[in-house]
């Protein structure tokens, strides 16, 4: 069986990939944390935001009511001196980032001034710089992106599930 064997006879094709492009895009947000003294301080207040309930957690409040991430997570690399955030979300790139901004900018805000090469802050205020210093910080990914359900974004799974 080849690489683009899909096990029928079939071969893959382009047809076949644009039906799977996924409606869902990642995004892994790598910054480099200024100094030891800096991780100390965002760790601590990452820390204090995420032992909230998540009914006091701004970031997990913002997120239920944008209803088109998927996924969220931080994650410190490299001895502490990157953090790492990565979502999956549904939409357009642009959409996205300025729903974010709207909702939890502040959070940037306090995330941001620890970060080198940082944008101007606040970024409601900065949204293109905000907007360039994400893109070039993005790691991307080797396409294509995966998904087991590449057409149902959140509002879909949640109906699905009764949950909206």
């Amino acid at each position: 069986m080849g690489l683009f064997d899909l096990g029928d006879g079939e071969r893959g094709d382009a047809n076949t990939a644009a039906r799977r492009k996924p409606v869902q895009s990642p995004l892994t947000l790598i910054m480099t944390i200024r100094s030891a003294e800096d991780f100390e301080a965002l760790n601590a207040r990452i820390q204090e935001i995420q032992s909230a309930p998540p009914e006091q957690n701004p970031i997990w409040i913002a997120l239920d009511k944008l209803k088109i991430v998927h996924f969220a997570r931080f994650v410190f690399l490299e001895n502490n001196t990157k953090l790492a955030i990565i979502t999956t979300y549904d939409g357009s790139f642009d959409d996205y980032l300025n729903e974010f901004i709207d909702e939890i900018g502040d959070i940037f805000n306090v995330l941001l001034q620890h970060m080198e090469g940082a944008p101007p802050l606040p970024v409601q205020r900065n949204r293109s710089q905000f907007r360039e210093y994400v893109k070039a910080n993005d790691l991307g990914g080797i396409e294509p992106f995966y998904s087991a359900y590449p057409r149902a974004t959140v509002l879909d799974i949640q109906a699905a599930l009764g949950e909206i």
